[in-house]
This record gives structure tokens, C-alpha cells and sequence, in this order.
């Protein structure tokens, strides 16, 4: 989740939770353009600092997420960023989602919204899931 511009992450994860997927199930990372020195964040958190010049990332967590094997990747960010661009291109999951206007190579499927209508991204997402036979 790139929580730079959207902030309603909380309420993404209710909208995932109400069309079936269990709380234990969700993983998130969050990106943030700016960390605050001693601000303690509930998700893991990272920033550009964490891309070395090699476009390597840094940050061992996020390394853990990208190397974990999930059934469906959201990409829940509608800028394109070198370093979310980089995780979602990395990501080992089996499926991945994200917004149209975000390079069409990254993901399998992607929708047309922006991502301040996480109920209209939520919604499209699980009806196309359907569609695919994914759930």
C-alpha cells in the first residue's frame, strides 16, 4: 500500500475481510515517501531509502515479503515508484492485481479505478476473482 496518497488502509483491509478472506490471511507492507525518525508504525514500513543503487532493496522485511510465496498480490498503489514497481515485479505470488494506470507488464489483471475508490477497486477485484475461477 503506497499510504504516501492513500490513507484509508484500514478500511481496505474491513472491504477484503467482508468479501471473505480472513484477517490472518492479509500481509501488508506499506511505503511511505517520508519516515519520521521515531515514529513506530503497526505495519511494516519502508521508504526509497531502502533501493541501493542497484535497484537491490535494503530493507529485510520487505525482502521477506517479496520472496513469500502468496496466492494473490495487490499492488495498491495508482503512481508508478522504482521501488513499488521493483517489489511487485519480484513478488514470487502466484497472482498479482493492481491498477490500469500502472505498467500493464507487472500485472495479471488490472482495474480501472484510482486508489482513493477502494470499494469500487475491492468489489471489481473479487468479481473478476470469480470470473477466473481464483476463488
Amino acid at each position: 500500500v503506497d499510504e504516501s496518497y492513500f490513507s484509508e488502509k484500514d478500511a481496505l483491509v474491513k472491504e477484503l475481510i467482508a468479501n471473505g478472506i480472513l484477517e490472518s490471511n492479509i500481509k501488508i507492507i506499506v511505503y511511505r515517501d517520508k519516515l519520521k525518525k521515531n515514529e513506530v508504525y503497526a505495519q511494516p514500513t519502508f521508504s526509497i531509502k531502502h533501493l541501493n543503487w542497484k535497484a537491490g532493496i535494503t530493507n529485510p522485511t520487505v525482502n521477506d515479503f517479496i520472496n513469500e510465496k502468496f496466492d494473490l498480490l495487490v499492488s495498491y498503489y495508482d503512481l508508478e515508484k522504482a521501488i513499488l514497481l521493483n517489489i511487485t515485479h519480484n513478488s514470487k505470488a502466484l497472482f498479482k492485481v493492481g491498477f490500469s494506470s500502472v505498467d500493464k507488464r507487472l500485472n495479471h489483471l488490472m482495474i480501472n479505478t484510482n486508489a482513493e475508490n477502494y470499494k469500487v477497486f475491492v468489489h471489481e477485484l473479487f468479481r473478476y476473482l470469480k470470473i477466473l475461477n481464483k476463488i
